[in-house]
């Protein structure tokens, strides 16, 4: 597989990384260690996850087991050196920290403490799970309104730049990420980053998918002036893509159901609208006019676009991971590309 480098980084990993969220809730210990054995055997070295992982849904009590999962999968027969793992701090939330943001004593702890989950001595990259400023990210972009308080904003990324530049010269963090960030906090983050010395972003983790391309102008201009990959997480659109849905379908064990079950809307955080299927119908017609399996065509659309991007694959169990694997060495035609990009225009924002 294809090796490629995090923005300006000198951090190199796999053009595809494993996310790892539903690891200690959907997915067992054993069937987790299963999937990181055939990701590395399939050449997938970059492993994505987070320290509030497992989700769907996110408990207090579960909170770092992901990492502590993947942290004995590393400690058996030199799996670290096999692998670059990206880890996140989580943002304001109520079941970690008690929603109280973060700064830079905050990541100084939680850096030392995924360290420990992870059984490691470094991370190849930290990220910013969300910013403490709010986002417009998780469907929040229809009522999102910016609160004043620039000056606030510069002084926070300076004092965790701090924190980061610390982990990173004494070999705790190789290099440093955003996730869920606008055009506006990725361009400040790198402006204030040449201000203080402190290290630059070298990716910023967002949602993107056929169905949701928000990333496409403003930030993927940022990104790519200012030399930063994204890590597209849920390029399958929280499994929509799939088709499982199709037609009402709620299958037992998917993501929509485990959802219901355990008390939320079963809407894929807001994703599952009826734009979104009829939208999803449509790209199923296309990949089959043109002889590709919709999951496939997907993934592969993503390693087409004109920015630097790593789309982040998971699965729940080892079947549909063989599945995802299965596609990763096809390429994509341009006029499969030209015919993708007139359905979006069709289909544009449909959650």
């Amino acid at each position: 597989m294809k090796h490629v480098k995090l923005g300006g980084s000198d951090v190199e990993v796999s053009e595809i990384c494993l996310g790892t969220m539903t690891f200690g809730s959907q997915t067992a210990e054993p069937d987790a260690h299963a999937q990181l054995d055939r990701a590395a055997d399939a050449g997938i070295s970059f492993i994505d996850t987070a320290e509030m992982y497992p989700v769907n849904p996110v408990r207090r009590e579960t909170i770092g087991v992901t990492e502590e999962i993947i942290g004995r999968w590393m400690a058996r027969d030199g799996n670290r050196d096999r692998v670059q793992i990206a880890t996140k701090i989580t943002g304001p939330s109520q079941m970690v920290r008690d929603s109280s943001p973060y700064d830079g004593a905050t990541v100084r702890s939680c850096i030392d403490a995924s360290l420990r989950r992870l059984q490691t001595d470094r991370i190849d990259l930290y990220q910013l799970h969300w910013p403490v400023r709010g986002t417009w990210a998780f469907r929040q972009n229809w009522t999102y309104a910016p609160t004043p308080g620039k000056q606030q904003a510069l002084d926070h990324m300076a004092d965790i730049l701090d924190a980061v530049g610390e982990a990173v010269s004494s070999g705790k963090l190789r290099a440093f990420g955003l996730s869920n960030e606008t055009a506006w906090g990725l361009a400040r983050w790198c402006d204030v980053a040449d201000r203080v010395g402190g290290p630059r972003v070298a990716a910023i983790q967002n949602e993107y998918s056929l169905l949701y391309r928000l990333y496409d102008t403003d930030l993927a201009e940022t990104a790519l002036q200012e030399d930063v990959t994204l890590l597209g997480f849920s390029p399958l659109a929280a499994g929509l893509l799939t088709g499982k849905y199709a037609g009402g379908a709620l299958p037992d064990g998917s993501r929509a159901a485990v959802d219901k079950q355990t008390g939320g809307m079963g809407n894929l955080g807001g994703r599952k609208t009826t734009r979104a299927i009829a939208a999803t119908e449509a790209y199923h017609r296309l990949a089959a006019e043109h002889g590709w399996d919709p999951v496939h065509m997907a993934i592969a659309w993503q390693l087409t676009r004109p920015f630097k991007n790593i789309p982040i694959i998971g699965a729940t169990d080892i079947d549909q991971l063989d599945h995802l694997i299965a596609g990763l060495d096809r390429s994509m035609s341009q006029d499969l590309v030209k015919a993708i990009d007139r359905l979006h225009k069709e289909h544009p924002l449909p959650y």
